[in-house]
């Protein structure tokens, strides 16, 4: 990488149970010790955080890098979206689906810092609704509610409380009545689990959007039509492998533009929660830049 270049780093130090702080140290000290001008950068909550972002982001950086899980990600997607500022990430999370999809270094902050001083920008699409991006899956079904419920719990972490509130939420599964609007075509539809997938994955590696590409311009809308709670539980290690796409009750479709409708349902996308139902989610070609 030629030249000393402008970095904006900035960290989440909780991620990981506290894998962020150590992280984000070794971070910092690889793009310094490169001879790179390096701002550490750090918010008092994710408000600020991002405020403090998009700031570094107007100033003129070169990049901006991000130290944490997809919950980070996200946060830093929302300050160079559109921007033409590539994001750097140096995973430090439990799930790190972005950091899985791009094949990054999971566990070596160092390995990660050198990946991204390679300065091999890659150009991705983002989906947004309600004028926020989000890079992996947007869970609107059963999915959703099992994120509302891990939300709440303080323990365990990581996978494990995703695999306890399902669990737990699978005693009241019943099917919901699903509107969706697919680029002006109509599907009322009873569904269990209704995921938009910008990316294949989310919560760790569930790969519930098997098949979606990040830079295709689609989003791939996938239903899961009602199914009992054993069926579920058998089914549920196949989204690890993304095998569930030959289920008999698995439904896809590929889309530029969705409205997803069905009542009591909050919509996540990235871990982060977006809001009720009905939501509009768009593909945006082209809006992310990550050095890859």
């Amino acid at each position: 990488m030629p030249g000393t270049r402008r970095i904006a780093l900035l960290a989440n130090p909780t991620a990981g149970g506290g894998k962020g702080a150590r992280m984000a140290e070794s971070a910092l000290a690889r793009l310094r010790s490169r001879g790179h001008d390096v701002q550490a950068l750090q918010g008092r909550d994710a408000d600020e955080a991002l405020d403090i972002a998009r700031a570094a982001v107007a100033d003129g950086v070169d990049a901006l890098v991000v130290v944490g899980g997809d919950g980070m990600v996200h946060l830093g997607v929302q300050a160079v979206a559109t921007t033409g500022v590539p994001l750097g990430v140096v995973p430090a999370g439990t799930g790190n689906d972005v950091a899985r999809y791009a094949d990054l270094p999971r566990t070596d902050p160092v390995a990660a810092v050198d990946r991204l001083l390679a300065w091999r920008p890659r150009t991705l699409d983002l989906a947004v609704s309600q004028g926020r991006y989000f890079t992996t899956v947007m869970a609107a079904g059963f999915d959703a509610v099992v994120n509302e419920r891990a939300n709440r719990m303080a323990w365990p972490r990581g996978q494990m409380r995703y695999n306890l509130a399902t669990l737990a939420e699978l005693r009241t599964l019943q099917p919901l009545d699903y509107t969706l609007d697919l680029d002006g075509t109509v599907l009322r539809v009873p569904a269990v689990l209704v995921a938009i997938g910008n990316g294949p994955s989310f919560g760790g590696g569930l790969r519930i959007a098997e098949g979606a590409l990040l830079d295709d311009g689609l989003l791939d809308v996938v239903v899961i039509k009602p199914i009992g709670r054993l069926e579920l539980v058998r089914t549920y290690p196949r989204l690890f492998r993304g095998t569930h796409t030959t289920h008999r009750q698995y439904e896809r479709h590929r889309v530029r533009r969705v409205t997803v409708a069905a009542p009591g349902i909050v919509g996540y996308a990235d871990g982060e929660r977006f809001g009720p139902l009905p939501l509009t989610i768009e593909s945006v070609p082209g809006a992310l830049i990550l050095l890859s």
